[in-house]
C-alpha cells in the first residue's frame, strides 16, 4: 500500500504527523493551495514550491469541463500535465453542487450541471466522478457528496446526508486504483446528530481518510468552532482528517485544535489578486494611499521572494498601474504566509505549546489583531 499516516506528536487533540503518498510525504497539519483548473492562479509551480507547499488541490468538475479527463490522461496525468511532482488531491465536484446551485439539478442519482462555460449539459454521479478522478491520477481522491448551503432545514439536511452516504458507498464500490487513497466526506451541517449518522455509515464502508464537508458555506466562525471538535472526535484516530474549503487563519487554528490534519482554501491567491496581503498582525489593503512611500516589505521578517525584493510602495504601484505582477507578488507572499503559519503550528505542537501561536500570529486569534491593525479602506 503506497499510503501511510503516522502521528508523531499530540498537543491536546491537535496532531503532528506525516502523510505518505506515492508522490512524497506531506507534513501535517498541512495547508493545500487550490489549483481548481490545474493551476494555482498567477503562480508557477516553481514559485509555488518555494513557498513551502507540499500538496495541492484540483477540481474534478472544472477539469472535466476543460480540457477533459481523457485529455489530461493522454498528456501523462495531472502531475505531468501541471508540472507538479508533489502530492495532489482532487475534489469530486460535490462542492459545485453548492457553489453552482443555480445551474444544476440534484436527484438521488446524481447532479446534472449546465456548463457555465458553454451551457452544455454535464452529468456527475458517484461512478462518473470516481472514474474522472482515476483518469486525472491524483494521489488522494474524494467521494461524490451533496454539500447543502447553511442555514438548512432538517428535511433538506437529512436528504443530503442520505445521498452522501449512498454515493460514498457507490464510490467505494467502483474505485479500482490502488495507488490512490479514497476519502469519504462527512456532511450534516451544524446538526451533530446528522454528522454522527454520516460518520457511522462512512466507517462501516471504510475509507483511507475522512473529510469534514459542509462548512464554510454560510456559518459563522463561532458555529464552525462549536461543531468541528465534536465531529473530528468521531473520526478514527489513525486516519487523516481533512477540513474542506476552510481557510481563514483563525478557522485553520480552530481546526488544528480540533485535531484536523489537512486544509484547502482559495483565500491566499484570491485575496492576493484583490490587493490584500496577509500578515501575522492583520491584513493589508495594498491599494491604500498609506503605502505610496512605504519602503518596508509586506511583512518584516518574511522570507518569501516578494518580501525579500520588493516594497509596499512598489506593490501598491503595480496594483494601481494594473500590472499583472502585483497580484502575482502578493499571492506569492500570501501562499508563503500560510505555509509559515502551518510550519510554526507543527513546531509548537511538537513542543506542546500550540496555545502560544496567537502571540506570534495575532491574526489567528478570535480577537482583532493587535500591532498593525487590519486596514478598512
Amino acid at each position: 500500500m503506497p499510503f501511510d499516516f503516522d502521528i508523531t506528536h499530540h498537543d491536546g487533540p491537535a496532531r503532528r504527523g506525516t502523510l505518505l503518498t506515492p508522490h512524497g510525504p506531506v507534513d501535517t497539519p498541512a495547508f493545500m493551495p487550490v489549483g481548481t483548473a490545474g493551476a494555482i492562479k498567477g503562480v508557477t509551480t516553481n514559485q509555488l514550491r518555494k513557498t513551502g507547499a507540499q500538496m495541492i488541490l484540483a477540481n474534478t468538475y472544472h477539469l472535466q469541463l476543460r480540457p477533459g479527463a481523457d485529455v489530461v490522461a493522454e498528456l501523462g496525468g495531472l502531475h505531468r500535465f501541471m508540472g507538479w511532482n508533489g502530492p495532489i488531491l482532487t475534489d469530486s465536484g460535490g462542492y459545485q453542487v453548492f457553489s453552482l446551485g443555480e445551474i444544476n439539478r440534484v436527484t438521488d442519482h446524481g447532479v446534472e450541471f449546465r456548463s457555465h462555460v458553454d451551457g452544455a449539459t454535464m452529468q456527475l454521479d458517484a461512478t462518473i466522478a470516481t472514474r474522472i478522478q482515476e483518469k486525472l491520477g491524483a494521489d488522494v481522491i474524494m467521494c461524490f457528496d451533496e454539500c447543502p448551503a447553511l442555514p438548512c432545514d432538517d428535511r433538506t439536511m437529512r436528504r443530503a446526508v442520505d445521498r452522501t452516504i449512498r454515493w460514498a458507498r457507490a464510490c467505494k464500490d467502483v474505485h479500482e486504483r490502488d495507488d490512490q487513497a479514497l476519502f469519504g466526506i462527512v456532511q450534516g451541517g451544524l446538526d451533530l446528530q446528522e454528522r454522527s449518522r454520516c460518520v457511522n455509515a462512512l466507517l462501516d464502508i471504510g475509507f483511507d481518510g475522512y473529510a469534514v464537508g459542509g462548512l464554510s458555506v454560510g456559518e459563522t466562525h463561532e458555529q464552525l468552532a462549536a461543531v468541528l471538535p465534536a465531529t473530528a472526535a468521531m473520526l478514527p484516530e489513525h486516519r487523516p482528517r481533512y477540513l474542506m474549503g476552510v481557510g481563514t487563519p483563525r478557522d485553520l487554528l480552530a481546526a488544528v485544535w480540533a485535531g484536523v490534519d489537512l486544509f484547502d482554501c482559495v483565500l491566499p491567491t484570491r485575496n492576493g489578486r484583490n490587493a490584500e496581503a496577509f500578515t501575522a498582525a492583520g491584513k493589508l489593503k495594498m491599494r491604500n494611499e498609506r503605502h505610496r512611500r512605504d519602503d518596508r516589505p509586506l511583512e518584516v521578517g518574511c522570507d518569501c521572494e516578494t518580501c525579500q525584493r520588493h516594497s509596499r510602495g512598489y506593490i501598491r504601484h503595480l496594483f494601481n498601474a494594473d500590472e499583472m505582477l502585483g497580484p502575482t507578488l502578493t499571492s506569492i507572499h500570501n501562499l508563503r504566509f500560510y505555509q509559515r503559519l502551518m510550519a510554526r503550528v507543527r513546531d509548537l505542537i511538537e513542543a506542546g505549546r500550540l496555545a502560544t501561536i496567537v502571540e506570534e500570529f495575532p491574526i489567528a486569534s478570535l480577537i482583532q489583531p493587535t500591532g498593525e491593525p487590519e486596514e478598512n479602506g
